[in-house]
C-alpha cells in the first residue's frame, strides 16, 4: 500500500531570501518549488515561458503571499531573456540569492528514429538553458559580494538507462557535470551550486508525454510503490538552497526511492 504524506509545517528555512524558480508555472516541480519557498519565509520572482499559465500560478500565490511574489516571463532558450530575469528580480527584491533552474524538456524517441531537431530542442531547453540561468545568477551573486546557492533540476536518467530518453539523459548528465563544475568556479566567492536528481514525480505534464504503463512500471520500481509529490522534491530544493546545507557544493542529491 503506497505510504500516505503530507507537506511539512514551514521552519522560516529562507526567511528573507530572494530566490528565482524557473519553470514554475503549471502543477509540476517549479510551481511546487515556488510555494514550498514562500512556505519557508521567501521573496519568490516565478518565471515562465507561457505568459498565461504564469499570471495564473502568479494570481494563486499572491492571493496568499501578497506582494512576496512577483512575476517574471522567461524563455530560457534566450540568453537576453534569462538576464534580464535575473536583472528584474534583483531590481524587484534588491538583490538575488537563490536560483532555482528548474526548466527541462522531456520527450521519447529511440536513437534510431531521434532527429537532430529533437535532439538539440531538448539539449537547448534542459542544459543549456540551465547553463544560461546558472551563469547569470552566479555573475549577479558574483556581482553582490558573493554568497548565495545555485539548485538545478537534473534526474536519476543523468545515471541511469531508459529506451527513448536518449537526449533527455544526455541533457541531465550535463546538468550534474555543470554543476560540479561550476560549484568549484564560484566556491571563493562563497556561492554554493549544487542539483537535485528525481526519478519520479507525478504532475499533469508528465501524464502528456509519458505511457500510462510506463508510469505504473517506474512507480512499482519504487521502494514506496509510488511516485514521488512535486512538493517531495521541493522540500530537498529548500534544504539545498537553506543555510543547513552550508557545507554542500557540487553535490547531485537523489530524490527517490528506487531500487535497481
Amino acid at each position: 500500500m503506497p505510504l500516505s504524506v503530507t507537506p511539512p509545517a514551514g521552519r522560516e528555512l529562507l526567511a528573507g531570501k530572494i530566490v528565482v524558480v524557473t519553470a514554475a508555472a503549471g502543477t509540476g516541480i517549479g510551481s511546487a518549488t515556488a510555494r514550498r519557498c514562500l512556505e519557508e519565509g521567501a521573496r519568490v520572482v516565478v518565471s515562465d515561458s507561457h505568459a498565461r499559465r504564469l499570471a495564473e500560478v502568479h494570481g494563486e500565490l499572491a492571493g496568499a503571499y501578497g506582494d512576496r511574489v512577483w512575476p517574471i516571463g522567461c524563455d530560457v532558450t534566450d540568453e537576453g531573456q534569462v538576464e534580464a530575469l535575473v536583472a528584474g528580480a534583483a531590481a524587484r527584491f534588491g538583490r538575488l540569492d537563490v536560483m532555482v533552474s528548474n526548466a527541462g524538456l522531456g520527450g521519447t524517441a529511440s536513437v534510431l528514429e531521434m532527429t537532430d531537431e529533437q535532439w538539440s530542442r531538448v539539449l537547448d531547453v534542459t542544459l543549456t538553458g540551465t547553463f544560461r540561468c546558472t551563469r547569470a545568477a552566479l555573475r549577479q551573486m558574483v556581482a553582490q559580494g558573493g554568497g548565495g546557492a545555485v539548485v538545478n533540476n537534473a534526474s536519476v536518467l543523468g545515471w541511469r538507462a531508459q529506451p527513448g530518453q536518449a537526449h533527455y539523459a544526455a541533457a541531465k548528465a550535463g546538468v550534474m557535470a555543470l554543476t560540479r563544475c561550476a560549484a568549484l568556479d564560484v566556491a571563493e566567492h562563497g556561492i554554493r551550486v549544487n542539483a537535485v536528481a528525481p526519478s519520479l514525480a507525478t504532475h499533469p505534464f508528465l501524464a502528456k508525454v509519458t505511457s500510462e504503463e510506463l508510469l505504473a512500471d517506474l512507480a512499482l520500481r519504487e521502494a514506496f510503490g509510488r511516485a514521488a509529490e512535486p512538493w517531495e522534491v521541493a522540500t530537498v530544493i529548500v534544504f539545498l538552497a537553506s543555510d543547513y546545507a552550508s557545507y554542500l557544493t557540487g553535490e547531485v542529491v537523489s530524490v527517490s526511492s528506487q531500487h535497481p
